[in-house]
């Protein structure tokens, strides 16, 4: 993604604003790799929810969407704030979704 690509940011950095609606940013603390598997991971579980969705196949949509959630904690836009843990709660957090996405594939 290019700088100029890249969305509107609160002053303090948490959030990110897209069509005048503010997300929680990713944790800035994930080293790029990390992020970018993390993305990958959440990524692929948005499409499993979509094809469970077309399939009409619930168990696989509760599956595919507890995928998600994880991805995003892992990346720190979701659960506790990550401007609210020790840079240690940090890294355990990323590194023990990664463990857990990959551990799924």
């Amino acid at each position: 993604m290019t700088p100029d690509a890249r969305p509107e940011r609160t002053p303090d950095g948490r959030f990110i604003v897209v069509g005048g609606r503010r997300w929680r940013a990713t944790d800035p603390l994930i080293p790029e790799e990390d992020a970018s598997r993390l993305r990958s991971h959440l990524m692929a579980a948005r499409r499993a929810v979509g094809a469970a969705l077309r399939a009409r196949d619930p168990e696989a949509e509760r599956a595919a969407r507890a995928r998600v959630r994880l991805a995003k904690v892992a990346l720190g836009e979701r659960g506790t704030p990550w401007w609210e843990q020790s840079d240690e709660e940090r890294r355990a957090r990323w590194h023990e979704g990664l463990e857990a996405l990959e551990a799924r594939d």
